[in-house]
């Protein structure tokens, strides 16, 4: 039976979705955790849901911007909340990390993932992965006409065509990955450029597959599950993934990641919530349903998806992301983009 991806609602087994108390969690500490997740409600809501109901565990999740919780939770310290934090992507997790604000999970945990999507000092696991891609509608581009590389996007003939979601985590990864791999004074010059060549900006990938989809825009950089999930909700989209050669920054492989709280008093329950990420039920849930690829060894990804391997990820280091999380927001930003 598929599950549902659309608004999640109040269910008796209480999965209680909170702007946020400063007071969180049951009157068992022990048998409650709380959530921030830099994951919307549609891509993790229905297998909490499933948490709680094997669990008994009860849940209270703040939804926001991984970038966004993870400034709010250095802020908060140690009078946060939080025990969990999941981020769209490994940067913001590493940007606390540096903060010294996660703890050390144990090795039976992070043992259910290859070495290549953990981190080397314990303190996150990936729980699901995506290939950054260049959506295109079919009606309006053809196939030989697409860039080689996310470089070619600058010219004349996408001007005004490509969509973006600046403030988007897996932007913010893709753009300081490409800082790794070009330097920062190319991938400054093609943000500018992007600004220049009148770029399309959208707040999230959702929006820019829609945008897609329309024809108001010919294409754009997304992450490639986002399509995978139109296709299936709609057999008559027009949207079609490109991927750019396994070297090319635009072609990159992200992880999205769980991590467990300095000083959480409920670290029992907010570490069985991690491990039950990795278990089969929500890896087949990321596969089949969200189109991402599962992490966990033996857990293959859904059909239609194009293999990928998160062992071969260019060696980009992940806690890279994080160091320069900030200095990437400012590039952004100085090109004239809403970062």
């Amino acid at each position: 039976m598929q599950r549902n991806l659309g608004p999640l609602k109040t269910v008796a087994l209480a999965l209680f979705i909170s702007v946020f108390a400063a007071s969180c969690g049951g009157d068992d500490e022990s048998q409650s955790v709380t959530i921030y997740s830099g994951r919307t409600e549609n891509l993790i809501g229905p297998i909490l849901e499933e948490f709680i109901a094997e669990t008994g565990i009860e849940v209270v999740v703040k939804y926001g911007q991984s970038a966004d919780l993870a400034l709010q939770l250095r802020e908060e310290g140690d009078r946060t909340p939080a025990d969990v934090f999941l981020s769209q992507s490994p940067g913001a997790v590493d940007f606390l990390d540096a903060d010294g604000r996660l703890a050390t999970l144990p090795d039976d945990v992070l043992d259910l993932v290859p070495a290549a999507v953990r981190d080397d000092n314990g303190h996150w696991v990936g729980f699901s992965g995506r290939q950054r891609v260049l959506v295109y509608n079919k009606d309006l581009v053809d196939a030989a006409d697409l860039p080689a590389s996310v470089f070619d996007l600058t010219d004349d003939k996408w001007a005004g065509q490509l969509g973006i979601a600046p403030a988007n985590g897996s932007f913010q990864d893709f753009v300081t990955a490409m800082r790794a791999i070009a330097g920062d004074a190319d991938t400054s010059g093609w943000l500018s450029d992007l600004t220049a060549n009148d770029v399309q900006s959208y707040p999230n990938n959702n929006s820019i597959v829609a945008a897609v989809g329309r024809g108001e825009i010919q294409v754009g950089l997304v992450n490639h599950y986002y399509n995978f999930r139109f296709q299936a909700e709609d057999p008559d989209h027009p949207g079609v993934n490109h991927q750019f050669g396994i070297d090319d920054p635009g072609n990159i492989l992200i992880v999205t990641a769980a991590a467990l709280i300095e000083g959480s008093e409920n670290t029992e329950a907010a570490e069985e919530l991690i491990t039950w990420l990795l278990g089969e039920s929500a890896q087949r849930f990321f596969a089949d349903e969200t189109f991402e690829y599962p992490l966990a060894p033996g857990i293959e990804p859904a059909g239609a998806v194009p293999p990928a391997s998160f062992a071969a990820v260019g060696g980009l280091n992940y806690g890279d992301l994080g160091d320069e999380l900030a200095t990437t927001r400012q590039l952004i930003t100085e090109a004239g983009l809403d970062g």
